[in-house]
């Protein structure tokens, strides 16, 4: 059992889980592995649901498969890096590797480096990917067994599921080239998305986690459409999710002045408590190198008024630290903001150079040592702040979801204040039986850490 890292990168989705039965004689086998944001994995339960379908059984391993797909990440340079790792692991292991998914987009650099692949394709490039995969390793189906419509492979626990409800971006930050590679926002059909967590609540799904790259746009590109009685708007959608009876969960959701309308669904328990926002940087200055909207005064009256309608609301948010011209004045700024605003849960980023960002042409970057060194004073602080929140709780009797249950009987779980892996837990470390993941517990909060919680259960005689 260990406490949540303050380090720990917010871009990175809940490592993959595989569940597929053993292979039968003769099935043919893909492997994968998924790297980058919870975007990405959906890419890979897609493309793995759809290659299921065509007869292929899903290896968790390099040794028990025909190839290997790698779906990489192209967010900064160090996530290429470790892709470009991932990459000549899976050729060492298998020798025959198929690359999709962000760095997909430059192929040169990805077959510079490894020139033995197979195929590489881009971000949610599927029938490119499947494509390469027949080639590589042809279909052989059962018609008595495969062929039909397969359930979705799903590479979370059972209990959660991510539901993305658009792609790309319209975004300009100079500092990411996700819409170079992802492209402009095309939102999904508000009856699809609805569609397919009515599927998964049905399989048994509890925590619907809804992402995308800019959620407050849901519906931008659609003018807000309706069709088949489905609004393409983000409170219509949350409004609709929350009707289904399981935990809705937002991400990425931008500060627009709409965004206000979600927070009365959150107060009447419709969707959860809980908005991750992308803030990015507190000065104005910073925030305008970045080509983001410079209003952190107006942000602070924003978060106030969330809070007078919904108190029970927790606010995550992930920052840049030592973006090109980061002064230290501005750079405290940031500090007396995060007082102000007192958000509950914190990531951040030393800023890197992104091969295509227009961020590195500005001028006066910041030294490595003093990016590490404000990272340090910023985590510190938003350490202390989560600290004091936590320990308010203690005393106080929520619903956790059961995500784990060790061996030894102590559960991990989450409140209603915690996404998985990015956020704390809360531990229980007796009296669990019977209990198992993706039960909804109630506890009572007794101890409290930096980011996690520990408590007894209150519905347990």
């Amino acid at each position: 059992m260990s406490q949540n890292p303050p380090s720990l990168r917010p871009d990175l989705a809940p490592r993959a889980q595989l569940r597929d039965a053993a292979p039968r004689p003769n099935q043919p086998t893909i492997g994968m592995v998924s790297l980058g944001c919870p975007k990405a994995l959906v890419d890979s339960e897609r493309i793995l649901t759809r290659l299921r379908a065509e007869g292929y059984a899903i290896s968790p391993d390099y040794a028990g498969a025909d190839a290997v797909i790698v779906n990489t990440c192209g967010f900064l340079d160090s996530a290429k890096a470790e892709s470009l790792d991932a990459i000549g692991e899976a050729l060492a292991e298998n020798g025959r590797v198929i690359v999709t998914g962000c760095l997909g987009a430059e192929p040169d650099y990805i077959t510079g480096a490894h020139p033995k692949v197979l195929a590489v394709t881009g971000p949610h490039q599927y029938e490119q990917v499947l494509d390469a995969v027949h080639k590589a390793v042809p279909p052989s189906p059962d018609p008595f067994i495969d062929l039909l419509p397969a359930s979705s492979v799903s590479l979370t626990p059972r209990h959660y599921s991510y539901l993305k409800i658009s792609e790309g971006c319209n975004h300009k930050c100079k500092f990411c080239i996700i819409p170079d590679m992802r492209g402009r926002l095309v939102s999904r059909p508000a009856h699809a998305v609805l569609r397919e967590a009515e599927r998964l609540v049905d399989a048994g799904v509890r925590e619907l986690l809804v992402i995308s790259q800019d959620t407050s746009a849901y519906g931008v590109d659609l003018k807000h459409a309706e069709e088949r009685g489905h609004r393409a708007h983000i409170t219509d959608l949350a409004r609709d999710l929350g009707s289904l009876g399981t935990w809705v969960r937002l991400h990425y959701v931008y500060p627009y002045p709409h965004v206000r309308e979600l927070i009365p669904l959150m107060a009447d328990g419709l969707v959860l408590p809980y908005l991750d926002i992308p803030f990015q940087h507190a000065h104005p200055d910073t925030l305008k190198r970045m080509a983001r909207p410079a209003h952190a005064e107006r942000t602070l009256d924003h978060i106030a008024a969330w809070r007078d309608i919904c108190p029970d609301i927790t606010l995550r948010s992930t920052f840049i630290v030592g973006y090109p011209g980061e002064t230290e004045a501005e750079f405290q700024t940031l500090l007396d903001w995060l007082d102000e605003a007192q958000l509950d849960r914190v990531g951040c980023f030393q800023y890197e150079n992104v091969d295509g960002a227009r961020a590195n042409a500005l001028p006066d970057h910041v030294p490595d040592e003093v990016k590490a060194e404000r990272w340090e004073r910023f985590m510190q602080k938003a350490q202390a702040i989560s600290a004091a929140k936590l320990a308010a709780k203690v005393g106080q009797v929520m619903q956790v979801i059961v995500d784990e249950i060790d061996e030894d009987g102590i559960a991990t779980c989450r409140t209603k204040a915690d996404a998985p892996e990015i956020d704390g837990n809360l531990f229980i470390d007796d009296g669990t039986e019977g209990l198992a993941p993706g039960d909804i517990a109630t506890v009572e909060v007794d101890e409290a850490g930096d980011y996690d919680l520990w408590g007894t259960r209150a519905d347990h005689g």
